[in-house]
């Protein structure tokens, strides 16, 4: 009979499992739990987007489209930014939404993705009174949780890409927000598995943001933007 040979690396791991048959069962329980617990954000994300993610072509039509900031480099939208912004561009030339809503960061005076985004959109056939602009959206949950309160959307249809669109599908349901997802495809380069490993650690803040339902950064009053934009659409 041939014998087995057993990797050094897991007999050491056998060596570290306490001797004791109910303390070595305990142990391999509590591994068991951390790793079901590590799994439920991204598990929660995939159930609430399931059946919610959608093509250009096949989406609902719907009011608004919201686009998700994804940085500037020197003042212009990045690659990754430009590609979303390409898709709402789509959106609105084919009738699908009425109105492009961008958010994005707009903490200091140097920095400001909204206005970037406003012009890229404009120079790519998007009317300027069709554009909204959140300069507060400085993550998921912030511009989520703004489109419900200070904008007044119900319903939208999220921009973004194809790592983040149930991240962004699942916490716009938890805002308030019924949403569609259109991802936007891009080659599996190192920005596109930055972002893949990125959403790993997203996932638990984005459970903890739909469980606590935490204000945004800012809230502040009302604002009529997406309103008035939808009433020059009509």
């Amino acid at each position: 009979m041939r014998r087995v040979r057993v990797p050094a690396r897991l007999k050491r791991a056998v060596r570290l499992l306490p001797r004791d048959r109910r303390a070595r069962r305990r142990t391999v329980q509590a591994v068991m739990l951390g790793t079901v617990l590590a799994l439920a954000p991204a598990t929660w994300m995939h159930a609430t987007a399931d059946g919610r993610l959608r093509t250009t072509a096949d989406v609902p039509a719907q009011d608004v489209a919201l686009v998700f900031g994804a940085g500037l480099w020197k003042g212009r939208p990045t690659p990754y930014l430009a590609h979303r912004l390409d898709t709402a561009a789509e959106l609105y030339r084919t009738g699908k939404v009425k109105v492009v809503l961008v958010t994005g960061d707009n903490s200091r005076t140097a920095y400001d993705e909204p206005d970037a985004m406003r012009t890229y959109l404009t120079g790519h056939g998007v009317p300027d009174t069709r554009i909204v602009s959140d300069y507060a959206g400085f993550d998921t949950w912030d511009s989520c949780v703004r489109a419900k309160k200070i904008f007044g959307v119900d319903r939208a249809v999220l921009v973004t890409q194809d790592f983040h669109i149930r991240r962004a599908v699942a916490l716009c349901a938890a805002a308030g927000v019924d949403s569609y997802g259109v991802k936007v495809v891009e080659p599996h380069d190192a920005t596109f598995y930055y972002g893949g490993t990125r959403e790993l650690f997203a996932a638990g803040k984005a459970a903890l943001d739909a469980a606590l339902r935490p204000d945004p950064h800012f809230l502040g009053d009302r604002e009529k933007g997406v309103t008035e934009a939808l009433a020059s659409a009509r």
